[in-house]
């Protein structure tokens, strides 16, 4: 029921966004729509994930646990950011390496098994923030088509140590890790922090 109040209340907002010429009702719509659409996002995150296993594409544990101790060294070493997803219902995190932790201000012992969205949520002050809807409608379509997506710079503010958000925008490509028959077994998250960039066009 909520997922379906949701899609319909996406559906509302998007038509009188089109036909209201009052910039006021305009803004208030665009944060509704905002809002609804995270909503939705982390609502399909926790039934589905990114909807990735049909019946009989579920991989073995064992070929999962293969895949990774496959690529665990190079995951590990990497100065580039990284974070190993189940594209399972829930979107948990499996694993972060050193480089994503620095990158993102979380400690990889405390985020390992947890729900993607739950320690990474949109800032609540930023009302029209769309880091949590675009991401999960980028992972979902990497899952769906078994190909490589990049995303276009996305402002996504994080939490620091004290939990206030501080403001960051990344340039994030999103992959799928398959098994050797084929199977989506990770979703493998790479972001690059542009927010020194992005902040100097402002001046």
């Amino acid at each position: 029921m909520s997922t379906f109040i949701c899609e319909q209340n996406i559906a509302n907002f998007q038509k009188l966004l089109a036909t209201s010429a009052d910039e006021t009702l305009q803004h208030t719509l665009q944060i509704l729509l905002a809002a609804s659409k995270r909503e939705l996002a982390i609502l399909k995150s926790q039934t589905d994930g990114a909807n990735a296993r049909r019946p009989g594409s579920r991989p073995a544990p064992g070929d999962a646990q293969t895949v990774k101790q496959e690529i665990q060294a190079e995951f590990d070493s990497s100065r580039n950011p990284y974070m190993l997803l189940d594209p399972g219902p829930g979107l948990n995190i499996l694993d972060v390496n050193d480089a994503y932790a620095r990158a993102t201000l979380i400690r990889r012992s405390e985020v390992v098994g947890k729900s993607l969205f739950e320690i990474f949520p949109d800032n609540p002050e930023h009302t029209l923030a769309d880091g949590v809807s675009n991401l999960y409608a980028s992972l979902k379509t990497v899952a769906q088509t078994g190909q490589p997506h990049a995303m276009a710079v996305q402002r996504y503010d994080i939490r620091n140590p004290a939990g206030e958000f501080v403001e960051r925008h990344w340039q994030p490509i999103n992959s799928p890790i398959k098994d050797k028959a084929g199977n989506l077994v990770f979703l493998l998250h790479h972001v690059e922090d542009v927010t020194d960039p992005v902040t100097r066009l402002r001046w």
